[in-house]
């Protein structure tokens, strides 16, 4: 069915707005997820008894529909990712959604805070000798401690807090990478019909 000029009109603006929120993303790009918004447009306006408008209206503003999508682009790249900046910023996504988010996102915090807190002690510990350290004896005191723990504290590992720390560090951010990339496909909150456009189910 051939849509009305005016249809036609109401479409590429609507499109045209919604290519503007995408120009953090390559041309190539921008034209493949327009070119879908568009066939999927198309396809509910010639559904009987719908017309643009409504399919329009149902799919809400431009820029919102822009923002669905980035935010499900930025989940899909979480789940692939390495850095841990990514990861965070889709858990924190995950985390408007529900509790399950809410969970991931505590998770990783506490697994990148404590890796990079022992890789951050271990690169003080040639600064601040007395200070940095593991020490057991009438207390027991890990990490960074002010003042220095009294003399009669052994300390444990002495020169080898650097390289054990930084292991051990490596290791639990390594781990929480991972761990946070098969949680994240596992228990993301699945949008409703394509995964990329998740309004695009209510038209």
């Amino acid at each position: 069915m051939r849509l009305s000029k005016e249809c036609e009109l109401l479409i590429d603006g609507y499109l045209a707005r919604f290519r503007k929120c995408l120009a953090k993303n390559a041309i190539a790009q921008q034209d493949e997820i327009v070119r879908e918004i568009l066939m999927h447009i198309r396809e509910c306006a010639e559904q009987p008894g719908v017309n643009v408008e409504s399919v329009l209206r149902r799919l809400g503003p431009a820029e919102v529909l822009a923002s669905q999508y980035g935010s499900e682009q930025l989940i899909r790249r979480a789940e692939r990712a390495f850095s841990p900046l990514v990861i965070l910023k889709a858990t924190l996504e995950l985390a408007k959604r529900g509790l399950m988010g809410s969970v991931l996102f505590l998770f990783a915090l506490i697994g990148y805070m404590t890796g990079g807190g022992l890789i951050f002690t271990a690169m003080l510990k040639p600064f601040y000798p007395r200070e940095v350290g593991l020490w057991a004896g009438a207390g027991f005191y890990f990490g960074y401690h002010e003042p220095a723990p009294p003399d009669g504290i052994h300390e444990l590992l002495g020169n080898a807090y650097i390289p054990v720390t930084l292991c051990l560090g490596g290791l639990i951010l390594c781990l929480t990478t991972l761990g946070m990339r098969w949680m994240i496909r596992r228990w993301k909150q699945p949008a409703r019909g394509d995964s990329r456009f998740p309004a695009l189910t209510t038209a």
